[in-house]
């Protein structure tokens, strides 16, 4: 089976308000989690060829947003972050019935192509699978099979809610578990190696 991979990309002037003791100003701030979002697109565009990957999605407030060529755009209507997944799911799954749907978040700057279609491999074996993230506690990737509804229950304590709405948790890569919420975050991904984008905005300005 093949996979769309659904990113929410929130505006980088408001989104990760926990990073903002990481950089020096608003504007550096912004231009932070706009890279951290090109990098995760760059990772899944990096294997939109692979059997695996059928096609790319984000859903945002403002389709204005600068953005990769052959991603598909999904408008946000508000109500929240899992409303705005389960609709733009919900279409996804009828423009393209033959696919699964796979909603990554959008903060993992150091996502190795590689361990993402690894995932995806294990996600096919399920009707749904999510991914915890490194903290133990979240979730980066929440994954439902063709014909199954997505049911996003990202937000505090993710991991444990979707591992009770039936998901089946997969073993991950550290990059596809990497996303980052604090500087702290940061600092673990420039270490281990984060996308190009990121990397050079960091190089520019050292991490407060």
């Amino acid at each position: 089976m093949a996979w769309r991979v659904l990113v929410p990309i929130k505006q980088s002037a408001v989104a990760k308000s926990r990073l903002l003791g990481a950089t020096s100003s608003p504007a550096e701030h912004a231009e932070l989690v706009h890279a951290m979002q090109l990098d995760t697109l760059d990772a899944v565009l990096a294997v939109l060829t692979h059997p695996l990957v059928s096609g790319l999605a984000v859903v945002a407030e403002q389709l204005s947003v600068s953005l990769p060529a052959g991603i598909e755009r999904l408008p946000d209507a508000g109500g929240g972050l899992n409303p705005a997944l389960a609709r733009a799911a919900a279409e996804l799954s009828r423009r393209h019935p033959g696919d699964g749907t796979v909603a990554l978040v959008g903060d993992l700057p150091a996502l190795r192509p590689a361990d993402l279609l690894q995932a995806l491999g294990q996600a096919g074996r399920y009707e749904r699978s999510f991914v915890r993230d490194l903290a133990g506690t979240g979730t980066t990737l929440l994954a439902a099979s063709a014909g199954v509804t997505l049911d996003p229950r990202f937000g505090p304590d993710s991991a444990r809610r979707h591992a009770e709405s039936g998901a089946v948790e997969l073993a991950a890569a550290v990059s596809l578990r990497s996303d980052v919420d604090s500087p702290e975050d940061l600092r673990q991904v420039l270490q281990l190696g984060a996308g190009l984008l990121t990397a050079q905005l960091r190089l520019r300005t050292p991490l407060s």
